[in-house]
Formats: structure tokens, sequence, C-alpha cells
């Protein structure tokens, strides 16, 4: 069964950018019947607000890392909306326009709410890409003004239905996650997150639709066998299976071809 994996951070806290480092990392994946990998930066190297030189930074490490493997990475662009418009806008150009980059990716800098998304969408959907945003479910409301709950990500997609939103994590999400994303077509959630939970891909499937899950591992922080374990093992069929491993990703990233 074929296999794209939409949540990998190919460099964790530096680790991963010398060659052979990657090179292991594409065989083991390949191994495992993984075809393609989404690459994210190395989000927590400086924290929750790097600045734009740190941004460009991860950036062009996952440039570097697609590179060597053009048939296995697909980066996405890593953002700080904090950065602002012309700041967000000319990474967005850089990443995507110039160097094939097939999306965003936000982390904790700001909340899916805040007024300072508007520049992420309206580069998003000017590109037609979609836009990954770090969700989980918590209940410290001091961390709020920087963390995205399901609701929060669910509604950044609500006031942007043009423009294809991901929301992480479905297990640190969990069932409140699906709920928050039921009648948002432009709302998928990707499977990463915390250990496998029974149960849980079962029902996003029957909430939301297979055609709206994402397979995703959060590797190197998760193991693979273990992440593709929680779909090849769920009480699905093998045709939803299908969809979530690969058929969806596909179908997402494709851009003037499919991948």
């Amino acid at each position: 069964m074929k296999i794209i994996d939409f949540h990998t951070h190919p460099i964790f806290f530096g680790e991963g950018t010398k060659p052979g480092e990657t090179a292991a990392k594409v065989k083991r994946a390949r191994a495992l019947g993984i075809e393609r990998m989404v690459a994210l930066g190395d989000v927590l190297r400086y924290g929750r607000v790097p600045d734009a030189t740190q941004s460009r930074t991860l950036n062009d490490e996952m440039a570097m890392v697609a590179q060597r493997d053009s048939d296995f990475w697909i980066p996405l662009c890593g953002l700080n909306p904090l950065l602002g418009e012309k700041l967000v806008r000319e990474e967005v150009d850089r990443c995507v326009g110039g160097m094939g980059f097939r999306g965003l990716k936000l982390e904790i800098s700001c909340n899916a709410r805040d007024a300072a998304m508007k520049p992420v969408m309206e580069a998003a959907r000017h590109y037609g890409v979609p836009v990954l945003q770090h969700s989980w479910s918590q209940t410290n409301i001091k961390e709020r003004r920087f963390h995205s709950d399901p609701e929060d990500t669910a509604e950044l997609a609500r006031r942007w239905p043009d423009v294809t939103v991901i929301m992480a994590h479905l297990t640190g999400c969990g069932y409140r996650g699906v709920r928050a994303a039921r009648g948002l077509d432009n709302l998928f959630i990707d499977t990463s997150g915390a250990a496998p939970e029974a149960g849980l891909v079962e029902y996003a499937v029957e909430e939301i639709g297979a055609h709206r899950v994402l397979y995703g591992s959060d590797a190197p922080i998760r193991d693979l066998p273990v992440a593709i374990g929680r779909i090849t093992g769920a009480a699905i069929t093998a045709r939803a299976k299908r969809a979530l491993l690969f058929e969806n990703a596909n179908q997402l990233l494709a851009k003037g071809g499919r991948v």
C-alpha cells in the first residue's frame, strides 16, 4: 500500500542537517512503503517566535533537504505571522513562488484566530496551497494567545472557505478536534500527534469522512511503524485506508501534476 506521510521533521534540533542523516531516514521510510514525506522545519529550535533570519534559515534547510532527494521530500514553508504582512509575503513568495514549496506551516507564534493570520491566508489563496496549522486540545487559557485549540483552527477554516486548512495532530486534538471539524469541507485533519488511541481514527472517518483525514507521523518524534499501524490497524475499509495513507495527500499536494 502506497504512503505519503504528511507530517515529518527531517531536521529536528539540528539532527538531520548532514546528508547521511537524511539519507538514512529516506531509506528507512521507503522500506516501510512510504513514497513521499512532507518536510516541516526544525520548528522548536528558535522557540515560539523565530525572527525573519531564523525563519529563512529553517526554510533554507528544508530546501536543502528537498534538493538532496527531490523525488521524496515535499517541503512546506514555515512562517511566523507576527513578523508582519511584508515579511510574511516575501517569505511565501521566496519559498512557494521561487523554490516550489507546496504549502505553508504554522507553529505556535500566534493563535489561528489572530489578525496576523490574514496575510498568511491571502498568500495561501494566491498560490492555491494548503495551510498546516499546529493544533492541540488544551485547558491552559493563558496559552491561548499563541496556542491554537481545535476550535481555533476550525474557525480559521470557516473564515477562509476557499483555502485548504489542515488541523495537525489528530491524537493531540482528539474527539474534540473531530467534532470541531464537522461541516467544514476545506478542513482536513492529519493523524500525527500523541500515541495511538483506540477508536479515534475510526471516529474521524465516520464523522468527517475518510476523504478529509491525512496520514501523518510527526517523525522523528514518533515511531514510523507505530504511526502507520494506527491506520492499517484501524477498523475502517481498505478503501478508506488507501485514502488516508496516500490518495488524499496525493490530491491535496498536486500542483501542476500529481506527486
